[in-house]
């Protein structure tokens, strides 16, 4: 069953390059609300819990490496079916292979550094929401 919440994080990339408002602005002008947020970085501990799920890819030493090299914005989004809809704003992994108009498509510079994430299910979005904020920091 569809829930109305997603999970995103701004990428240290996208935190970098400072696209961080471009970025959110698209996600409000989509019709998301943000019920909570935070700019905050991942300790290599973090890292690799929140990607435990890709501890045995080969990717899995650079990806914790990349998710600690600096702050992130971690949100909690509210919408109608809020998980498929991100995932569509947000775009393919790949972003040459991203729709036009896709955050990925215009702040991504490659797969590794793909300048957001976004839950790919409503179990998932409870998840990892719930790893970044307590029941206090959502509004």
């Amino acid at each position: 069953m569809a829930t109305n919440r997603t999970f995103t994080m701004l990428k240290p990339d996208a935190v970098e390059k400072r696209h961080v408002g471009a970025i959110l602005e698209k996600i409000t002008a989509s019709g998301f609300r943000i019920v909570a947020m935070k700019l905050t970085q991942m300790t290599k501990a973090d890292a690799e819990a929140f990607y435990a799920i890709h501890n045995e890819r080969p990717f899995f030493g650079e990806l914790v490496e990349y998710m600690t090299r600096g702050p992130i914005v971690a949100a909690i989004l509210e919408k109608e079916n809020a998980v498929e809809d991100f995932r569509t704003l947000i775009g393919a992994t790949n972003p040459a292979e991203a729709a036009e108009g896709t955050i990925r498509k215009m702040y991504a510079e490659s797969i590794g550094e793909n300048a957001v994430h976004g839950s790919d299910s409503d179990e998932n979005a409870a998840i990892e929401g719930a790893f970044h904020f307590s029941g206090r920091e959502m509004f």
